[in-house]
C-alpha cells in the first residue's frame, strides 16, 4: 500500500522541463590558411574543409529538426535570415571562413525545394542546387588581421598598442630573448628565406611558429633542413609562441591590452540580450568569426586559466567559443529573464562528431550554467560596446574619436591616457555600454516588481489563481530593455 500511494503521489507531481535552447552565439576561428610571414594570406582547402566540418557539427547539433539541442522555433532546412546574424571583419581568411561555416550550417536545399514558379509560369530554379544565400555582415575592428603579424596591429586602439609593447620591456621577455638566441639561431636553415640572424628571436616567436605550422602541413616535400623540425623542437617553438602571445594579449593589471576581448564580451551580451527582451524580432543565432587574439584577451578577462591551460595557449584553427541561452521553463510563451541562464563552451581546434565543444565555468564560478542576471553583471563588468567608452579606454583622440576627445561618456569610467596603464574603462572602475548597463537595469527593475507584487499578496491577503478558474485576464506585459 505504501509502494502505490508513493507513485500515486509521484504521479501527481508536476514533470520537470527539459532544457531548452532559446539563442547561441558562436565566436569562431577561421580555417587552416597560409602563412602571416607570405601576405596576403588566404583560406586554404584544407581550412575550408575544417570550417565545413564545424558547421555539419552545429547543424546536426543546433539546427537541424532532428538536432539534440535545437533552438527553439529556428527554421531547420530553409534559412530564415531574420534568425540569424552573421559578421566577420574584413579579412579575406575570416569572411571566407564565415561563407564555409554558413554553407554547412544552411546547405543546399537541393532538388524541389530549388525551383520558383514566376507569374507568366515560368519555372526558375536556383543555381548550385539551391545554394543558400547569407550575408556575412562587417565587423569593423580586426580587418586584415590576418595579414598582419602583431597582435595588435588590426586593433587600433593606441592604449591596447602601448599596453602590449610594455611587455618587451618586462624581465620576463628579456630573459627568454637571451635564453632562446641559440634555439631561434638554430631554426635559421628552416625560416632563412624569411628570417634573418637578427629577426630569428623570441621577438618573432608567434610568426616563426606560425611560418613553421603551415610549412608542416602543406609542403608536399621536406622544405629546407625539415629533419631539424623534430616534435621536441615544434613543441618548443609552440610554447614559446603561447607565451609570447598571452603575454601581448592580457595582463591583469593593465585590462586595455584585452581590448579585444573586452568589445567581444560586449557584442556578445548585445546580442544575447536583444534575443532576452526582444525574441520575436532579432537573432535566435549569431555567429562571428574572428582572430585568435580575441579569443586570448577574452579568455584572460573572463577567469578562464586557472580552469584549465588549454586556455592558456593560441587557440587552434576553426576553434569555436559558443554561449547557449538556455531554460528549464517552457520556451512559449517566452520565459522571463529570471527563468533564463547561459551555458559557455570552448573548443580547441575543428569540431566534429568525435570531438565536441565542452562547458567551462566563467568567471572564476564553479558552476557551468549561470543565471542570465549573473552572466550579463560579470560581463559588463569589463564589456566595452560603444565608440564613446571604446575612444575613453584606447586614449585615441583621432579619427571616429575626434568627437569623443572634447566631451566625455558617463558611462565609460575614468580612462583616459594612451600610456599602457589600466584606464579602467574595461573593468574595475564600473565602465559599461548603454546597453550593457541596460541589462542590469533591466534585471534590477524586474527585482523590484516581484517584491512588490510579493509584498502586496502577504499584505492585502491576496492569493494567487490558475488562470484557467478566471473568466478574463490582461494580457501578460514584459518589459525589457533594448540592445
Amino acid at each position: 500500500m505504501l509502494s502505490q500511494a508513493l507513485l500515486l503521489a509521484c504521479a501527481a507531481l508536476p514533470l520537470a522541463q527539459a532544457e531548452t535552447v532559446l539563442g547561441l552565439y558562436i565566436f569562431h576561428r577561421h580555417g587552416d590558411r597560409t602563412a602571416k610571414a607570405t601576405p596576403p594570406a588566404n583560406l586554404t582547402d584544407f581550412g575550408y574543409q575544417e570550417v565545413f566540418t564545424s558547421g555539419t557539427w552545429f547543424r546536426d547539433q543546433y539546427i537541424s529538426s532532428t538536432a539534440a539541442s535545437r533552438i527553439s522555433g529556428i527554421q531547420p532546412d530553409l534559412v530564415k535570415l531574420g534568425q540569424l546574424s552573421a559578421s566577420a571583419p574584413l579579412d579575406n581568411v575570416l569572411q571566407s571562413s564565415a561563407i564555409g561555416f554558413l554553407s554547412a550550417l544552411y546547405p543546399p536545399v537541393g532538388s524541389g525545394m530549388d525551383t520558383e514558379t514566376l507569374r507568366n509560369g515560368s519555372v526558375v530554379t536556383a543555381p548550385l542546387d539551391g545554394f543558400q544565400l547569407i550575408p556575412v555582415e562587417i565587423v569593423t575592428s580586426g580587418g586584415n588581421s590576418e595579414d598582419s603579424a602583431w597582435l595588435q596591429g588590426s586593433s587600433g586602439c593606441a592604449g591596447a598598442t602601448t599596453s602590449s609593447n610594455e611587455y618587451f620591456y618586462t624581465s620576463d621577455y628579456m630573459d627568454l630573448l637571451n635564453s632562446t638566441m641559440d634555439f631561434y639561431q638554430g631554426l635559421l636553415p628552416m625560416i632563412n628565406g624569411t628570417f634573418n640572424t637578427t629577426t630569428a628571436t623570441y621577438k618573432n616567436a608567434y610568426t616563426i611558429f606560425d611560418l613553421l605550422n603551415v610549412a608542416s602541413i602543406h609542403n608536399s616535400t621536406n622544405f629546407n633542413s625539415s629533419d631539424l623540425l623534430t616534435p621536441s623542437t615544434f613543441s618548443q617553438v609552440r610554447t614559446l609562441a603561447d607565451h609570447h602571445e598571452w603575454n601581448l594579449a592580457y595582463n591583469a593589471s593593465s585590462s586595455i591590452r584585452a581590448i579585444q576581448g573586452a568589445t567581444l564580451a560586449a557584442q556578445i551580451l548585445q546580442a544575447l540580450n536583444a534575443t532576452v527582451t526582444s525574441p520575436k524580432s532579432s537573432p535566435k543565432l549569431n555567429i562571428q568569426f574572428g582572430a585568435y587574439g580575441s579569443f586570448t584577451s577574452f579568455f584572460g578577462l573572463a577567469g578562464l586559466l586557472p580552469v584549465s591551460t588549454d586556455f592558456y595557449g593560441v587557440a587552434d584553427y576553426a576553434s569555436a567559443m559558443v554561449f547557449e541561452l538556455v531554460t528549464n521553463s517552457s520556451a512559449t510563451p517566452f520565459p522571463a529573464p529570471a527563468d533564463i541562464s547561459v551555458r559557455f563552451r570552448f573548443h580547441n581546434g575543428t569540431t566534429s562528431n568525435i570531438s565536441t565543444p565542452a562547458a567551462y565555468p566563467l568567471f572564476g564560478q564553479p558552476a557551468t550554467v549561470l543565471p542570465w542576471m549573473d552572466f550579463a553583471s560579470n560581463m559588463s563588468a569589463f564589456a566595452v560596446g560603444t565608440q564613446a567608452q571604446w575612444c575613453s579606454a584606447c586614449g585615441n583622440t583621432t579619427g571616429v574619436c575626434a568627437s569623443s576627445s572634447s566631451g566625455s561618456d558617463n558611462s565609460t569610467g575614468s580612462g583616459s591616457g594612451s600610456s599602457g596603464q589600466d584606464t579602467g574603462a574595461s573593468a574595475g572602475s564600473g565602465g559599461m555600454s548603454n546597453a550593457v548597463a541596460g541589462v542590469i537595469g533591466a534585471m534590477v527593475t524586474l527585482a523590484v516588481i516581484l517584491l512588490v507584487e510579493g509584498l502586496v499578496i502577504v499584505l492585502g491577503g491576496l492569493r494567487l489563481v490558475s488562470k484557467k478558474r478566471l473568466a478574463a485576464s490582461p494580457a501578460a506585459s514584459t518589459t525589457g530593455v533594448k540592445a
